[in-house]
């Protein structure tokens, strides 16, 4: 069974029942242990508050809040580590960032003073639809949700975000943006899996509608026997 490590947060019981529906098994990291992926088969990146812009070379917005340096500096060497070991990595939201962030990217920090045209926080219920992604044909995400797709290329998410990615990370493809051009996900071509997602998707473990998700994910962080 692989073992999934996942970085801590407030709100862990989805994403560890998401895991073990998938056939993985999770474990949840500590910030006070150094970044390692010794005895992980994969990593999934959870969901937060905002990533310091110092790390991508930009002074600090008003709207920029609930900054945890010990957190950031957990999670971007965690991510540095996983990406040059091409462990399997799943990242959700703020993990979206922060695989960004640390593969070289920059983040818009806040999204309604640059484009106010659609709501991407609706906080409650937490998986209430906010919108719809598009998402590239021909993606690992595509293949991964083609049975999910409509139309061929559309996913209805929830979002719970103000911040985005603004410059996509070297090594990285925009795989999924929302109808006002913000970019809802990304990927690393020719890794085992490394696929990173704005919006929740464990929230639906109940439901299912992103179970394909999490069973490729924990599918390619599992050794052959």
């Amino acid at each position: 069974m692989a073992i999934i490590g996942i970085t801590p947060c407030n709100r862990l019981p989805d994403y560890v029942e998401s895991i073990r529906r998938a056939g993985g098994e999770p474990r949840v990291l500590s910030t006070e242990e150094a970044p390692s992926v010794r005895g992980l088969d994969g990593l999934l990146f959870t969901g937060g508050d905002d990533v310091d812009p110092a790390h991508y070379r930009e002074a600090r917005h008003p709207r920029t809040t609930g900054v945890d340096a010990v957190r950031d500096e957990f999670e971007l060497q965690l991510a540095r580590l996983a990406l040059a070991a091409d462990t399997p990595v799943l990242a959700v939201c703020r993990g979206l960032q922060v695989i960004n962030v640390a593969a070289g990217g920059t983040l818009i920090q806040d999204i309604a003073e640059v484009n106010p045209t659609l709501g991407h926080q609706i906080d409650t219920p937490l998986y209430a639809i906010a919108h719809e992604v598009w998402v590239a044909r021909g993606s690992a995400l595509s293949n991964v949700m083609q049975e999910q797709l409509a139309d061929g290329d559309v996913l209805q998410v929830n979002s719970r975000h103000h911040q985005a990615v603004k410059q996509t990370a070297p090594g990285f493809d925009v795989c999924a943006t929302a109808p006002d051009g913000i970019i809802e996900a990304i990927e690393r071509p020719h890794s085992r899996f490394c696929i990173a997602v704005q919006w929740h998707p464990e929230n639906f473990w109940r439901t299912g509608e992103f179970r394909a998700l999490f069973e490729e994910f924990v599918k390619a962080s599992t050794h052959d026997p």
